[in-house]
């Protein structure tokens, strides 16, 4: 068995021109991600909706968030957390440009009745 470790403020990309994703951590029906964002947001009428539940912890920076079906943007800070149901539509509107925005990202299955 092997071990494995990281931080999560450490290795920030140089290049801001991209978001960034890095798998830290897979196996069955589990996806761990740090998504790294400076400054952007969904393109123009672009629309996430995916398969799996998703959980997202906002570590550093700062991002909007527009869910379908909800009137007001949902704000992110530092320590705040959103479980997004899967099939659930939202868009990033905007992530700081002035520090890298980190996300800790949790994909998983929906959970049986």
């Amino acid at each position: 068995m092997q071990t494995t470790y990281g931080n999560l403020f450490h290795n920030l990309p140089l290049d801001r021109s991209a978001k960034v994703v890095d798998l830290l951590h897979q196996r069955a029906g589990l996806k761990i991600e740090r998504i790294i964002s400076n400054g952007q947001a969904s393109p123009p009428g672009f629309w996430y909706d995916n398969p799996q539940e998703e959980w997202v912890l906002l570590l550093s920076g700062a991002a909007a968030l527009t869910l379908e079906g909800k009137a007001a943007q949902h704000i992110m800070h530092p320590g705040d957390w959103l479980h997004i149901p899967a099939h659930c539509r939202h868009r990033i509107e905007w992530t700081d440009a002035g520090q890298p925005t980190v996300w800790l990202a949790v994909h998983h299955p929906i959970d049986p009745p």
